[in-house]
């Protein structure tokens, strides 16, 4: 009988609900009351109605909010919060038969660090961030993955405390998400438009990840490739980006090729590669001619992205083939 009464209030307060939809029999969402939810997107509502056993329950997945529907309500209406004990526990509820169900608790996605940020999608085709991301020539499909951060060091102060000890020389990034296979957020890349030092900073929120850009979108089962940064990785199939990071996988090394940017005189890059080829990795090492730095900067100069493929799968070695080429490669 006390899912009847829980339900019979909650329609009487859902006008005064932000966004109330119903989502099942016994499950309803909203915006949440508590903390007005999302203050830039006025469509977001991550607070729930669900029922466990016979009773219904509060929960907003923003703030973390959590109550019994009897304690909801006498914050929304103390008035209503007294009709509904009286009804509750003076039996005074109507007969009524009762519906056949099995009992679920729903499952909530976990507050995402990125609701408060701005998708690139959204931005006006003006605005300099959408410019720079379109002069980048980054396919469309990524803009909805892409965000714009206004203060990126409190931004990541509140994401990970205490990871900048002052916001001096506080700036706007853009936000590149790393996804694990399980499509759940791990840190994140933010990429500096102005002179900022260094340019690019990549945040893990979990400690025992790799710093890998990718693993949401790619097939181990198939040829991989594998780039430096997460931008020139949107430009290939079936591609993760290290990061920086010395990357482990479980792949056979046949099926990988590591492509890193084009440096012949970086003793970093340099060693990484004679490292690969160690480890009977694949590796293309760029020709002689070759006078772009990366992927994105060749499709910038106007080559399509099948030129591009052409280039490396034409400059792919491996084993004593790839250190012959490497040798070669350093004195250019």
């Amino acid at each position: 009988m006390s899912s009847y009464i829980d339900l019979k209030f909650i329609q009487e307060v859902s006008a005064r609900l932000s966004q109330f939809k119903k989502k099942g029999d016994y499950l309803f969402n909203f915006r949440c009351p508590h903390c007005g939810d999302s203050k830039k997107n006025k469509t977001k509502a991550r607070a729930y109605f669900y029922r466990v056993k016979n009773d219904m329950f509060f929960k907003c997945h923003n703030c973390g909010e959590g109550q019994s529907f009897s304690n909801f309500l006498k914050f929304i209406d103390n008035k209503k919060y007294e009709n509904y004990l009286l009804e509750r526990y003076k039996g005074s509820a109507p007969s009524t038969p009762q519906p056949k169900f099995t009992d679920f608790k729903p499952k909530f996605k976990e507050v995402n660090i990125l609701d408060d940020l701005q998708p690139v999608s959204d931005l006006n085709e003006d605005h300099p961030v959408k410019q720079y991301i379109i002069k980048r020539m980054i396919p469309k499909k990524y803009y909805s993955k892409l965000f714009l951060c206004n203060k990126f060091m409190a931004f990541v102060n509140k994401v990970k405390p205490n990871t900048f000890s002052h916001t001096k020389g506080e700036h706007p990034r853009l936000i590149i998400p790393f996804y694990d296979i399980d499509e759940k957020i791990f840190g994140f890349q933010g990429r500096a438009f102005g002179k900022e030092q260094p340019k690019y900073l990549t945040i893990k929120l979990d400690e025992n990840k790799q710093k890998v850009y990718g693993l949401d979108t790619v097939n181990l089962q198939e040829p991989l490739h594998i780039v430096e940064g997460p931008i020139d990785s949107m430009f290939l199939k079936n591609c993760l980006a290290a990061a920086g990071a010395d990357l482990t996988i479980k792949v056979e090394p046949s099926n990988v090729t590591y492509i890193f940017d084009n440096e012949p005189r970086n003793k970093e890059i340099i060693k990484r590669m004679y490292d690969v080829v160690e480890k009977d990795y694949n590796l293309v090492v760029w020709p002689d001619n070759m006078r772009h730095k990366d992927i994105n900067d060749m499709i910038m100069s106007g080559m399509s992205i099948a030129e591009v493929q052409t280039i490396i799968s034409t400059n792919t070695f491996a084993k004593l083939e790839a250190l012959t080429k490497i040798s070669y490669y350093k004195k250019c």
